[in-house]
């Protein structure tokens, strides 16, 4: 709430404390909203602001509006994330201090992508546990939002690169449980986040070689694309299948027809990275088969 707002057009219009809080609340009750921000009744605050031409949502116009920037900003970041622009997302969340951030949602996305981002770029392992521990620990401690399965992604994906595989296997079957509940439901509110566990737990389990459990979710995840008309995640998606399917053996006229759909989507999403990766695994895939 913006109380400066306030005081400026009391001050403005040469109006006293006395004279505008006469016959609506005491002089102290509004000089400690003045002085100290504490806000009094709906009621009252509605008939001061009356009096000097505001009305209570004029007061909370700079707050919403703060708000929306910061989401927008979030989101930017997070979609920067699922296409593994690691250093465009490093460089926005630095420039962000969380101490800013008021709403709790937007702080649990906050620590989220900070958390996940530092999993992804083999951060210290008690930097990424001190962003996660704020949303398991404060923010959603009966863990009913979509950030602790989130957040089970990032600490499954940090345990798999430190080769702590009873680990990794423990928080990515709490994801996995989450998808199928999610895709049962068809709670697709959040699909861009459900598109986000659905592709690391794939991931992971081709690490594991249980690519009929990866291809499921892969599949899941490209029908969950089409549904929702975003392309996002399918150059990943589609990377994928195409690393699992030589890994199988497959036919190579699948192979090369996952291959174009992976290069295709890439391009279409402005996805170098996905590009570069799909090109480097062809040359690998066709050296294999010049030797074989």
């Amino acid at each position: 709430m913006d109380i400066k707002k306030f005081v400026a057009r009391r001050k403005a219009l040469q109006i006293s404390q006395i004279k505008l809080s006469a016959g609506i609340c005491t002089q102290a009750t509004l000089s400690k909203f003045e002085r100290r921000g504490r806000v009094p009744s709906l009621a009252i605050l509605e008939q001061l602001c009356a009096r000097l031409g505001l009305t209570v949502d004029e007061l909370n116009e700079d707050q919403a509006s703060s708000v929306t920037q910061m989401r927008q900003e979030l989101d930017h970041i997070e979609r920067q994330l699922m296409m593994e622009n690691y250093q465009v997302v490093l460089q926005a969340l630095n420039r962000i201090a969380v101490s800013e951030i008021a709403a709790v949602p937007l702080r649990m996305q906050y620590y989220y992508l900070n958390g996940l981002l530092k999993s992804l770029i083999n951060g210290a392992v008690s930097d990424v546990c001190f962003d996660f521990d704020q949303i398991l620990d404060d923010l959603d401690q009966t863990h009913e939002t979509v950030f602790t399965p989130l957040v089970y992604v990032g600490l499954g994906v940090m345990y798999s690169r430190l080769s702590e595989l009873a680990k990794a296997q423990f928080y990515f079957e709490k994801v996995h449980q989450a998808v199928k509940q999610a895709l049962v439901n068809g709670d697709d509110q959040d699909y861009l986040r459900l598109l986000t566990m659905i592709f690391y737990t794939a991931e992971y389990e081709a690490t594991r070689e249980d690519f009929t459990t990866s291809n499921g979710l892969i599949n899941d995840g490209v029908s969950l694309c089409s549904e929702q008309h975003v392309t996002y995640y399918l150059p990943r998606l589609k990377y994928l299948a195409t690393a699992n399917a030589i890994q199988q053996c497959q036919p190579d006229e699948q192979i090369q027809q996952l291959l174009s759909e992976t290069v295709a989507f890439a391009r279409i999403n402005h996805n170098q990275v996905v590009e570069v990766k799909a090109a480097a695994l062809r040359r690998r895939y066709l050296q294999a088969r010049k030797h074989a």
